[in-house]
């Protein structure tokens, strides 16, 4: 017996699959920095636990398929005054985290064979999420020199084939921290009018843009809003990652009815939780001024320290909580490995993710690394320190 082919041609997560050795330096006593995963270490606001301690309901039962109005409504009013976009309640349906929003778009737009279009490098788990439907991701290249950009009208139109279905978006961006601007986005919109196509946008990271700048979203662009599908998640805004609260947010009325089925199919998203994700979104706007601070004196920290490595190629990332960088090494995953073996200081080293993983095109990605900068600032400059004084080791061996 043998599973499918469909299984067996996926990847195991780049992110995690060498979680393995860094318990066994820790086992040795080590400290090991982590910087491979986007697991904030920022306290999920005590409003979640609270709505949740206040549910006074005698039985937990199923919740409707499309989401409990009280976590809608909170969403509708969190977009309006936040950002300016104006939705109602059928307008959004809520998912087990962003990730089945993301399995659900796919199985709701893709015929066995159709395409996505998608710069890489991009968070892994597209490809995955495509495979399952049997679609296929094809990549938009980029490079970290050119800082990662991908809104180029010759670039997107000649990826477009008869099989092309969707432009697909994370902005800002993981794994590289890259944010459409304004003119990016309308630009992406008229290639997707033109050739008659959906926008996936994924923002998860919305309010994590830096610098002074503002996010922008496709969902402020009227003359496209019947062909965007947002993708939403509490996990990184509200650092509440094991909440696995997400949506799908879109005025396509044919899109919503076509997730209502998959969502009837998966009975409900947890009640409980719903619940609690509901206080998070009525949160005063000095909730996201506090964090977007905290994040941003981390990608300074990380930023600076990772500067100081010769012959780095890295630029500031403007948003998300990730930085994408190429090092002077040919193999990038057997510099982690002697990072976890064979080096440290002072009793402690760091781990980041291999950035082969984050790319759909065989053998690139081979020399970068992504970090997530979701240390204190004094943690995340030690880290990147453990980068550089590891890269001086490794090259001396």
């Amino acid at each position: 017996m043998k599973v499918s082919n469909r299984v067996a041609e996926m990847q195991f997560s780049p992110i995690r699959r060498f979680n393995t050795f860094a318990f066994e330096a820790e086992a040795e006593g080590k400290t090991v920095y982590r910087l491979n995963i986007g697991q904030p270490d920022i306290e999920t606001p005590s409003v979640f636990k609270e709505a949740i301690d206040n549910f006074d309901n005698k039985v937990i039962a199923y919740a409707e398929s499309g989401g409990v109005i009280e976590l809608i409504d909170a969403m509708i009013d969190y977009m309006s005054k936040m950002h300016n976009m104006h939705y109602e309640r059928k307008n959004i349906l809520i998912t087990n985290g962003g990730s089945e929003a993301i399995i659900s778009t796919f199985t709701a737009i893709l015929n066995p064979g159709d395409e996505v279009l998608m710069a890489e490098p991009f968070y892994t788990n597209y490809s995955t999420f495509c495979n399952q439907v049997s679609g296929k991701i094809v990549p938009l290249t980029t490079s970290a020199e050119d800082g990662f950009d991908w809104a180029k009208r010759d670039l997107i139109e000649a990826a477009i084939t008869e099989k092309t279905k969707a432009i697909c978006s994370i902005s800002p961006g993981n794994p590289t921290g890259r944010v459409l601007s304004k003119e990016d986005m309308k630009l992406i919109a008229d290639i997707a009018i033109k050739h008659d196509l959906w926008i996936i946008s994924d923002e998860v990271y919305r309010e994590f843009v830096y610098d002074g700048a503002e996010a922008g979203s496709f969902g402020q662009l009227k003359e496209i809003e019947d062909r965007v599908i947002l993708i939403d998640s509490v996990s990184k805004r509200f650092s509440a990652c094991g909440a696995r609260i997400g949506a799908i947010i879109s005025k396509n009325e044919e899109f919503m009815e076509a997730i209502l089925k998959l969502a009837q199919g998966r009975l409900c998203v947890a009640t409980l939780e719903q619940v609690g994700a509901a206080a998070l979104y009525r949160l005063d706007k000095s909730y996201y001024d506090e964090v977007r601070t905290e994040y941003e004196n981390r990608r300074d920290a990380a930023y600076e320290e990772l500067s100081k490595i010769p012959g780095i190629v890295c630029q500031k990332p403007a948003g998300a909580f990730y930085m994408t960088a190429k090092l002077p090494v040919n193999d990038i995953e057997d510099f982690l490995m002697f990072l976890l073996k064979e080096f440290d200081d002072n009793g402690e080293t760091v781990m980041f993710a291999p950035a082969a993983g984050f790319y759909a095109t065989e053998g690139l990605g081979a020399d970068e690394l992504r970090i997530a900068y979701v240390l204190t600032p004094d943690k995340m400059r030690r880290a990147c320190e453990l980068i550089k004084l590891g890269l001086e080791a490794y090259k001396k061996k």
